[in-house]
This record gives C-alpha cells, sequence and structure tokens, in this order.
C-alpha cells in the first residue's frame, strides 16, 4: 500500500449538486444525497437563478419568480430532509445565487472545494446540439461530473 494511504478515510468530503426542479434534477439531487450519506459527505445543494433578460425587458417580474422558484426548492428539500430523519442522515447546505447555471456551478464547486459534481442530464433537444450544462461541466475536467438520466 503506498504511504500515506488510509483505508477508510478517501472519498469525497463536498458534493455538489444542480438543482432546478425537473425531474432529471431531483433524481441527481437523489443520488447525491445517497453518495454524501454514504461517504459522510457534506451535500451542496445548488440552485442558479437564470437571468431572463428578454423577461426583465419586458417588464416581467424576473427576480420574484426565480427567488419563489429557490424558495420553494428549499422547501422541498427541506421537507424531505424532515421526513428522512433518523433513517437517512445528510449533511446538506442549500446554495443560490442568479447568473449562468454552468458558471454558477463552477465557482461553487471551487469556492466549496468540491470533490465531485452531480447533475441531471438535460432535457431539453437543443441541448443535443449546443451543448448542455452537464456536458461543460465534465469538458471542464475540474472534478469527477456524474450526469443522472
Amino acid at each position: 500500500m503506498p504511504a500515506g494511504f488510509e483505508r477508510g478515510t478517501d472519498g469525497p468530503k463536498v458534493i455538489v449538486v444542480g438543482v432546478d426542479g425537473s425531474d432529471t434534477s431531483w433524481r441527481a439531487a437523489a443520488y447525491a444525497a445517497g453518495l454524501a450519506r454514504r461517504q459522510n459527505a457534506l451535500l451542496a445543494v445548488v440552485y442558479i437563478q437564470p437571468l431572463l433578460v428578454g423577461g426583465a425587458a419586458l417588464g416581467a417580474p424576473v427576480a420574484e419568480t426565480t427567488e419563489r422558484v429557490a424558495e420553494e426548492l428549499l422547501a422541498e428539500i427541506r421537507e424531505t430532509t424532515e421526513r428522512l430523519r433518523g433513517v437517512h442522515e445528510v449533511r446538506w447546505q442549500f446554495h443560490t445565487f442568479r447568473g449562468d447555471p454552468y458558471t454558477g456551478l463552477v465557482e461553487t464547486a471551487d469556492r466549496l472545494k468540491a470533490d465531485a459534481v452531480v447533475v441531471g442530464a438535460s432535457e431539453q433537444a437543443g441541448h443535443r446540439f449546443v451543448g448542455s450544462v452537464a456536458v461543460r461541466l465534465v469538458k471542464a475536467g475540474r472534478w469527477p461530473v456524474t450526469v443522472v438520466p
């Protein structure tokens, strides 16, 4: 065994998961929570509130809408955590801010010194041609990235 290796202490300490309310992002969150529980890692749940420039130009209350989505996601995460208390204990934090989802996940993963990033596969057909957040994260090559279907 290499010098400095300690059995049972390797593995992720911080796992970042991106959520946006889609089915694939909830599956990614469930998968990441299982990893965090088994590894006794911190689960950082991240929602990036999109900047909808076109909606703002039309006078739509974009900031209030994305803030409401963030509050609903946090409420659902808290409810699930409470329901599973005593069965599956996971240390978690919720992070949200406005911006581009890719940039926001990269900055959060870097700031938290993440060991792994988990995201759901894109449900948008156009991403096959342009590239999804998941593909861009994998290409960044800075952490192991798991894409959950």
